[in-house]
């Protein structure tokens, strides 16, 4: 006589419950090494830069004459001093306070205004949407570079005036990547099964199409963070961007260009800083992307 198993014991693995969403996500974005690298470094970063005062000893725009361009790993310099004697240490975190705005804000605002153009743009293809479409095509004719530095010449420097030329000159991309993912969900049958039901076409925007523009947008706008965080360092270097003698990493590289051949880390020590933020937040973006794409979660 054959002993059958008991209600009681574990289910085949086939009967158990699956893991939601959110951990099958979290669990493919902590398996990226380079991604949660990369969210580590950003959150480093972002506390160094908040905790500035307490991690050096020194100003970051008074200098010490007596301590001009000391090398790198000098006494009480670990990172070198520039042409002003200024430690380079505290400019590097001091202007984190500045980079991680001027890469966090443009993208969140264009992100903002992008999510309700692309979808207007994507959802009422043959309507008002064809008209909001092609004026973002206008802006796509202009060189994002140039567009953004005449924005800024025009409204003069300071960090309002990058964070905001930053902010026009991306909305455009982000509103076509939402126009592009409303485009493909319209015609979904859901989308149809929604206007049956009786919902109108705001509420099916705000309640079927938006959840899933949401990951498009927070992927494409993670990996564009990094791209502002040279962008503004462009800005600064140009000289468009916060004032002297207010720590700025793109300045700072202008400042070492004058003493590239006999103190070249004076340059290279914010260009290290730049590279480095970038790339974290490239691969974070890379690590959502995956997280929050069931397709290519199955595919690991």
């Amino acid at each position: 006589m054959s002993i059958t198993r008991s209600a009681t014991l574990e289910p085949e693995p086939s009967a158990r419950i699956p893991l939601s969403a959110f951990r099958q996500g979290l669990s493919s974005f902590l398996r990226d090494r380079m991604a949660v690298a990369g969210l580590l470094v950003l959150t480093a970063a972002i506390a160094a830069a908040i905790f500035a005062p307490l991690l050096t000893p020194y100003s970051p725009t008074i200098g010490d004459q007596n301590a001009i361009l000391v090398p790198p790993f000098g006494p009480g310099h670990p990172l070198g001093t520039d042409a002003q004697g200024r430690d380079l240490l505290a400019r590097i975190l001091f202007g984190g306070r500045l980079a991680f705005p001027e890469a966090i804000i443009p993208v969140t605002a264009a992100a903002t205004a992008g999510m309700a153009l692309g979808l207007i743009g994507g959802f009422f293809e043959r309507s008002f949407g064809e008209v909001v479409m092609r004026a973002l095509d206008v802006l796509f004719a202009i060189p994002m570079v140039l567009l953004a530095i005449a924005i800024a010449a025009t409204l003069g420097n300071g960090l309002p005036t990058v964070i905001l030329s930053m902010a026009i000159v991306i909305t455009p991309y982000i509103a076509r990547v939402v126009a592009t993912t409303t485009a493909q969900q319209r015609t979904a049958p859901f989308i149809g099964a929604a206007r049956c039901a009786g919902f109108s076409e705001w509420r099916i925007l705000r309640r079927e199409i938006l959840p899933h523009v949401i990951p498009a947008v927070m992927v494409y706008g993670t990996t564009n963070m990094g791209a502002m965080v040279v962008f503004a360092a462009g800005f600064g270097f140009l000289g468009l961007g916060a004032q002297p003698p207010t720590p700025d990493w793109g300045a700072m590289i202008a400042d070492g260009m004058r003493s590239l051949a006999s103190a070249p880390w004076v340059s290279t020590v914010p260009g290290i800083a730049i590279v480095v933020i970038s790339l974290a937040f490239n691969y974070v973006g890379d690590g959502l992307r995956v997280a929050l794409d069931p397709r290519l979660r199955t595919r690991l």
